[in-house]
């Protein structure tokens, strides 16, 4: 086995490319913003990053492991990333494979945002674990028994689209009440303005924490809604999944203990069996690096 993995990361704002030794150090990190132009303008850059890093390699690289935006598609190698609307069935496994001639691993990107803070991160040799991420959206990936889990067609994990509230908002993915229209980052912010937080409309979460730490009563109820969607869905998926460490990392995370309080205050009430009941959460250690880092580890996992 060669030294080094090849690491891709594409997603709807940048692509990024690295270089991922076999103890999880990212030697080389490079990124560009997503182009929004045509299907082939976006490889362009793709191949590009890939091409340098390749030639800055200083050991043998053995492979690569794909991080991309979803839904993908394992059995044809595709994507259709939703917020990458010129690749719709873009075949980047087979685009990759054919750049570098190495073997290539695809997974999703909550897949990838797992396997990197099992490596390397927060969930380090966790054995259940969802990786979460709580930003624009809110996307997941699931590590069952020590090793990835990626369903059918690739796309377990999307723990954001777990319904919450029956008679709740449409979702983009077609559905009512999915945790996403609740605790993603536009929805606490819409919520809080509807509900009297003075803002104007292109507030967002960052602005909305900033708020609730200064003790804004409705941003601070905001929070407080949001964590509880996202414990109710938790205590589904570990409830289903047999868990024992939930990682959340995102923007919307990063409002530290505005999120996390309450979310574990509300799991106490609703993780009621006992099998979940010393559940974990914790915040994610690897911030933007985790796509990549969990990009090889993806790969080293079916190597």
């Amino acid at each position: 086995m060669g030294d080094l993995t090849l690491a891709v990361d594409v997603g709807g704002t940048k692509i990024a490319v690295g270089l991922v030794d076999f103890d999880g150090s990212l030697l080389h990190h490079a990124q560009l913003p997503t182009p929004p132009s045509d299907a082939e303008a976006i490889w362009a850059v793709t191949e590009g990053l890939i091409t340098d890093a390749m030639t800055t390699a200083t050991g043998d690289v053995h492979g690569v492991g794909i991080s991309s935006a979803g839904p993908v598609d394992l059995p044809s190698g595709t994507v259709s990333p939703i917020n990458i609307t010129a690749w719709q069935r873009f075949p980047v496994a087979e685009r990759v494979a054919a750049a570098t001639g190495l073997p290539v691993r695809l997974g999703g990107d909550g897949l990838c945002m797992a396997m990197g803070e099992r490596w390397r991160g927060a969930g380090r040799d966790a054995q259940f674990l969802l990786g979460m991420v709580v930003s624009t959206g809110i996307g997941g990936g699931l590590v069952l028994d020590g090793a990835p889990y990626d369903g059918r067609t690739g796309n377990a994990g999307h723990v954001g689209h777990v319904v919450v509230e029956p008679d709740g908002d449409l979702c983009t993915c077609g559905g009512h009440g999915c945790a996403e229209t609740v605790a993603a980052g536009p929805h606490l912010a819409r919520w809080a303005r509807a509900n009297g937080w003075d803002a104007p409309p292109e507030a967002n979460a960052k602005e909305l924490a900033d708020a609730a730490n200064a003790g804004d009563p409705v941003a601070l109820r905001a929070f407080d809604r949001g964590a509880n969607a996202i414990a109710r869905m938790i205590a589904s998926v570990a409830a289903v999944c047999d868990l024992d460490l939930v990682v959340i990392g995102g923007g919307v995370a990063k409002s530290g203990a505005l999120l996390f309080d309450p979310l574990r205050e509300a799991l106490g009430h609703y993780a009621g069996l006992s099998f979940i009941k010393d559940l974990r959460v914790l915040p994610a250690e690897l911030g933007g690096d985790a796509g990549l880092v969990g990009a090889a580890a993806l790969f080293n996992a079916s190597a």
